[in-house]
C-alpha cells in the first residue's frame, strides 16, 4: 500500500495551499516536510527532486510531482474530482483559471508597496464585486445545481470555497450580494472532510503576515 503523500514547501499558504485543500477534501491524509532554510531548498535541488528547481513538490504514488496545476490535475483525477467527461473538465479548468486569477491578486496584496496598496485594494474589490463573483453566481443560477459543474463535488468547488474564505478574510461584505455563493460556501463547509480541515489544529495555514514573508524571502533568497 502506498504511503501518504509528502508535501515539500515553506510553512505558509503560497502555491501549496490549494493542494492541501484538495487532498483534505478528498479525505487524503498527507505529511509535510517544511523548507526551513535555503539549505533545505538547495538539498532538494541537488538531489534531483525539483525538475524546474522550484517548489511546490509533492511525493505521491512513487512520483516527484512539481508544478501546481499538474499536481492538482493528478489529485483530482485520482480521487474522481475532475468531472465525468471532457466537456466537464473544460469547464472545471476554465472556472479554475478565473479563481486562480483573483486568488493571486488577494495573496499578492501583502507584497504590494505601501504607496500602491490603496489602489490595489480598490482594484481587488472592484474585480471581486463586478467580475469574478458575479460570473460564479451566474453559473450556479443558470443550471440550478448545488455545484459549479455537473451535480456533484469537483475540484473547482473546493478551489472556489478556498477563494470565498480568502475574500471573507479580506472584506466579508463583498459576499453579501451573492446568495447562491454564500449558500455554496455553507454547504461545502459542512462536508465532513472539509469541516475537519477548517477546524483549529488542522494542516490549513493561517493568513500570511509580513513576518512569514520575510522568512520566506530568506529561504528562497529573494531580495
Amino acid at each position: 500500500m502506498a504511503g501518504k503523500p509528502v508535501l515539500h514547501y515553506f510553512n505558509a499558504r503560497g502555491k501549496m495551499e490549494c493542494i492541501r485543500w484538495l487532498l483534505a477534501a478528498a479525505g487524503v491524509e498527507f505529511e509535510e516536510k517544511f523548507i526551513e532554510s535555503s539549505e533545505d531548498l538547495e538539498k532538494l535541488r541537488k538531489d534531483g527532486n525539483l525538475m524546474f528547481e522550484q517548489v511546490p513538490l509533492v511525493e505521491i504514488d512513487g512520483m516527484m510531482l512539481v508544478q501546481t496545476r499538474a499536481i492538482l490535475n493528478y489529485i483530482a483525477t485520482k480521487y474522481d474530482l475532475y468531472g465525468k467527461d471532457a466537456k466537464e473538465r473544460a469547464l472545471i479548468d476554465m472556472y479554475t483559471e478565473g479563481i486562480v486569477d483573483l486568488s493571486d491578486m488577494i495573496m499578492q496584496l501583502i507584497l504590494c508597496p505601501p504607496d500602491q496598496k490603496e489602489a490595489k485594494i480598490s482594484l481587488i474589490k472592484d474585480r471581486t464585486k463586478n467580475r469574478y463573483l458575479p460570473a460564479f453566481e451566474k453559473v450556479l443560477k443558470s443550471h440550478g445545481q448545488d455545484h459549479l459543474v455537473g451535480n456533484r463535488l469537483t475540484r473547482v468547488d473546493i478551489h472556489l470555497l478556498e477563494l470565498l474564505l480568502y475574500i471573507e478574510e479580506f472584506d466579508s461584505s463583498l459576499l453579501a450580494p451573492f446568495p447562491l455563493l454564500k449558500a455554496l460556501k455553507s454547504r461545502l463547509s459542512s462536508l465532513p472532510n472539509v469541516k475537519k480541515f477548517l477546524q483549529p489544529g488542522s494542516q490549513r495555514k493561517p493568513p500570511t503576515d509580513e513576518k512569514t514573508i520575510e522568512k520566506a524571502k530568506k529561504v528562497f533568497n529573494i531580495k
